[in-house]
């Protein structure tokens, strides 16, 4: 086990060729990025991903999310992308998202049991890019044992996964320290499955509101309602002028987009938990521990980097547990 200081412009360049090779021979490496640290591995080694998960004491039911070095690769590992994906990754990429999508199914990976989804994001930090610029897609869960806190130093990612891991890239303190927001795009309209870095106002700020449900097509022939007339449906409205009855004692609607949401942990994908369903989150627990839920379709593991599990559904976000919490 070695383990380098990148923040040595002297030794930064020997430190990357040393974890691109560790990549390339099926070894494990941890490296920093903007939101936690990520035990990272070649998305492309089925053995290399089954390691990280050893290592962390996962399940394949819980697979990581994978980081990228460009959003140009997203089109090359996701299918049926839809417009909200690239106008969510123009906005927020490099940055602290992560979207589920539809995988590649011609893609020659194994990542565990993700239901034909996987979850991208690409990182905002400097070091991270550096490296994936030259190993290509890895394979990043948070830097933690099962059960452990996400690693937001080299220290903290050493002191629980040891001589597991092959190289350290040490690249200072986590700068934000929580995992990645994680959106699903498999569904229509898409849904947050973890609010993390990230907030709900500011994407709609960015790229408009994509979660609202589209309005409903007027059956063919109907007829427009009486001016003065409002939907006799809508709890509290007005009908022909006179106030709407409320029902069942006038009880309030719930929220669907806050109930069941997780708050952002230290990724995974989740506010919702559930990457990779979504449930709610104890806030003080590890991204990769919280409990899931019912899930969507789908199914990535729920870490700093990645999404909740979308069985109970990308991982710390390295590059998040953070359904990738990277």
């Amino acid at each position: 086990m070695s383990v380098y200081d990148t923040r040595n412009e002297l030794t930064r360049e020997s430190a990357l060729d040393a974890a691109a090779q560790a990549v390339r021979d099926g070894g494990l490496i941890v490296l920093p990025t903007d939101t936690v640290y990520g035990i990272g591995a070649d998305a492309f080694t089925p053995d290399a991903v089954q390691d990280l998960l050893m290592a962390k004491g996962r399940g394949r039911d819980v697979p990581p999310p994978v980081l990228v070095g460009d959003p140009a690769v997203l089109h090359a590992l996701a299918v049926d992308v839809p417009d909200s994906a690239e106008d969510l990754a123009n906005a927020f990429w490099p940055g602290a998202l992560t979207l589920i999508l539809r995988a590649q199914p011609s893609l020659t990976w194994d990542l565990g049991e993700t239901r034909g989804t996987v979850a991208l994001r690409m990182p905002d930090d400097e070091t991270a890019l550096a490296l994936l610029r030259r190993t290509g897609p890895l394979a990043v869960s948070s830097a933690n044992r099962h059960g452990r806190p996400a690693a937001l130093s080299v220290m903290d990612a050493a002191t629980q996964l040891g001589d597991q891991v092959s190289i350290y890239l040490d690249g200072g303190p986590a700068r934000i320290g929580t995992s990645s927001t994680i959106i699903d795009l498999t569904v229509e309209p898409p849904q947050i499955v973890r609010e993390g870095a990230l907030s709900k106002d500011e994407i709609i700020a960015a790229v408009g509101d994509i979660f609202a449900a589209p309005e409903p097509e007027p059956a063919e022939g109907s007829a427009p309602a009486p001016e003065g007339t409002t939907d006799p449906d809508a709890a509290g409205e007005a009908v022909d002028g006179a106030p709407a009855r409320e029902a069942d004692g006038g009880a309030e609607s719930t929220d669907s987009e806050s109930a069941g949401s997780e708050s952002a942990g230290s990724e995974g994908t989740a506010a919702p938990a559930g990457a990779d369903g979504t449930a709610g989150i104890d806030e003080t627990a590890p991204a990769d521990e919280r409990p899931a839920a019912a899930a969507p379709a789908g199914g990535i593991g729920v870490d700093a980097f990645a999404i909740p599990s979308r069985t109970s559904i990308v991982p710390p976000d390295a590059g998040e547990s953070e359904k990738p919490s990277a």
